[in-house]
């Protein structure tokens, strides 16, 4: 009886070796997530989103747009919190969820560590309990990033949903993320683009979205944002290649160049050292304190005065053979686009490792009026910190790497000079 009780338990043993390396020797069909991203124009800026599934309801998903955020804390957007989840506790048309007490380590943590830093924002107290719950709720500040006006709101369980993808597929299996959300009332979002309901936070903090993607995939972030309205961008999650059309074949890693990010201690977001702005071969140095940080809100490069004006002073120069135009808000410098065939010098941003990122005509000419186009960069003022912010205008059709496996950004310059844009994924989805 014994040898028998050894040899049923050898065999389960054995079983249970046999799954466990069944299921390290699986790997799933996909290497990242995706997501559509789209640009706004509707706003008192130009803005991005991406468009998330966020509830199942009657057989199929509910989307909603949240706006790009590469330095907010946490995520938020318009819901409600309801303690009890079953069907019919939630009003029509309203996307609910279920609350962080006070009590848990999630509050705490959030409020004290990883809240947003405004000196508009008041404290916070434990909220006021909810129906047929007994808990008290979390209520956390937010700020909106359009206005910069603060607004309260409670930290709750959430659930989205993307699709799954190779780089080059959107496939049907789906990938859910359970990330601490915070719920806050509609009139928060009365400045956002229209059907923008929310702050996708991809910043490096512990609650920003990209913590709550886990294995297989690895934490790299792919950002690609449209110069159109008309056709959507695309966000990668995770360690893919990356294809566009018309080039199905050709990975984009191909294009890319890659420089160290560097932590800032008072943000969640990514900097950059920016050693020299170089307009035609003359190098405008820039000074060694001055922090170069990457924004997904501000619509133009801003740098401080000191560095704005050489710039402006040499860019003037190299395009003196262009007639002038009266500036237009918020630019200082303008042209007559009546000109045929516009065209004016990169200016590259060369890098702490030496590494050049060039910005071309696209990227720096702005057409104001169908007369004026305008230097895309913009006076942040004379104590302006950082001293400079890399804005989307310049980000536009370029294709960003955020590696945060290996704390570096790659970037591919324009990919409008390897004949293709960033709304040249394919999103049909495919088995």
């Amino acid at each position: 009886m014994f040898l028998l009780i050894q040899l049923v338990a050898i065999a389960a043993l054995a079983f249970i070796s046999l799954q466990h390396e069944a299921i390290a020797q699986f790997v799933p069909p996909y290497s990242s997530v995706v997501v559509p991203v789209y640009k706004h124009t509707d706003a008192a800026k130009p803005l991005y989103s991406v468009q998330i599934m966020t509830t199942y309801v009657n057989m199929q998903f509910l989307h909603a747009n949240f706006l790009i955020d590469l330095d907010a804390p946490f995520i938020w957007h318009d819901c409600i919190l309801v303690w009890n989840t079953f069907a019919g506790s939630c009003p029509a048309n309203t996307l609910c969820t279920y609350p962080v007490s006070c009590e848990e380590y999630q509050c705490t943590d959030v409020r004290t560590t990883y809240s947003y830093k405004n000196p508009s924002c008041p404290p916070v107290n434990n909220g006021s309990t909810l129906p047929g719950w007994g808990y008290c709720t979390c209520p956390v500040n937010v700020v909106n990033p359009i206005t910069g006006s603060c607004d309260n709101a409670l930290l709750d369980y959430d659930e989205f949903t993307v699709n799954t993808s190779n780089g080059r597929n959107v496939f049907n299996g789906l990938y859910g993320a359970y990330p601490n959300a915070a719920c806050a009332p509609s009139s928060s979002f009365q400045s956002f683009p229209v059907n923008v309901s929310g702050v996708m936070a991809l910043s490096s903090s512990p609650y920003a979205f990209p913590a709550y993607l886990n294995e297989p995939l690895q934490r790299i972030m792919a950002l690609c944002l449209p110069s159109t309205l008309s056709s959507p961008g695309v966000f990668f999650y995770g360690n893919s290649s990356y294809y566009l059309l018309p080039q199905s074949n050709v990975d984009i890693r191909s294009f890319l160049s890659y420089t160290p990010l560097i932590n800032h201690p008072d943000s969640f977001g990514y900097f950059i050292g920016l050693n020299s702005i170089v307009i035609k071969t003359r190098f405008i140095d820039i000074p060694g304190n001055a922090t170069t940080k990457l924004s997904t809100i501000d619509p133009y490069t801003t740098l401080r005065t000191d560095i704005y004006k050489w710039v402006v002073r040499r860019f003037s120069l190299v395009t003196k053979r262009i007639p002038p135009a009266n500036p237009v808000a918020p630019f200082g410098l303008c042209f007559n686009a009546s000109v045929n065939g516009l065209r004016v010098p990169d200016i590259e941003f060369n890098l702490q490792d030496g590494k050049k990122w060039s910005i071309s005509t696209a990227n720096s000419i702005k057409q104001v009026t169908t007369d004026v186009a305008c230097l895309g960069f913009v006076d942040g003022g004379a104590t302006s910190e950082p001293a400079i912010v890399i804005g989307t205008f310049q980000f536009e059709d370029n294709f960003l790497v955020f590696d945060l496996e290996n704390s570096s950004f790659g970037f591919s310059s324009s990919l409008l000079r390897k004949k293709t844009t960033c709304a040249n994924f394919n999103f049909t989805l495919t088995n």
